[in-house]
């Protein structure tokens, strides 16, 4: 069985004001429909659509993938200051007259290196790896006919399942999101 508690009520919470203490959603009333909407959606008929879908509900311009390449550049344009001064040196610029320009750009590498190590690369997920992750999931279809509770608990968390119960609405969202790279979300009626 499904449910929900609230928990206490927090004063002056408008979110907690309206919703119920208690909810109680039978796992039958949740499991079938949400059994024939991913048995459909993973049939083999609808398989190339879902994957299309899939890849297409990337958010590849996020603030991190802007944050991570604002640093790249900035460690480009600090490497290639670096190079020209170690070049001027070469051609025979005193090095003591560079020392302050040199200590400069390299601060810069540094921070522009220690940044892109704490953000994370925006990559994107290809329509065959979707494919492969669909692959190593199995017949979606059947193990949701089968009902065993081991492999319908290894799909949903293979699916990266979520689900959502929205009282006021009497509705459940679901959100897939395999291996955490990519994201499908439905709602669907009551």
């Amino acid at each position: 069985m499904l449910g929900a508690n609230a928990g206490p009520r927090l004063p002056g919470s408008p979110a907690l004001s309206t919703h119920p203490n208690n909810v109680y959603l039978p796992e039958a009333a949740v499991l079938e429909p949400l059994g024939k909407w991913l048995g459909g959606l993973f049939a083999p008929e609808n398989r190339d659509r879902t994957v299309v879908a899939l890849v297409a509900s990337q958010k590849k311009i996020t603030a991190t993938s802007a944050a991570h390449d604002v640093a790249k550049k900035r460690l480009e344009a600090a490497e290639s200051r670096l190079k020209r001064l170690q070049a001027a040196i070469e051609a025979g610029v005193e090095p003591a007259a560079l020392v302050e320009a040199i200590n400069e750009a390299q601060a810069q590498r540094s921070a522009a290196r220690a940044e892109l190590n704490g953000t994370s690369t925006p990559d994107g997920i290809t329509d065959a790896e979707v494919h492969a992750m669909l692959d190593a999931l199995g017949d979606v279809g059947s193990i949701i006919g089968r009902g065993d509770p081991a492999k319908l608990e290894d799909l949903f968390a293979g699916l990266g399942l979520e689900m959502l119960y929205n009282a006021e609405g009497r509705t459940v969202d679901v959100t897939v999101r395999p291996v955490g790279k990519v994201s499908a979300r439905v709602r669907g009626g009551t």
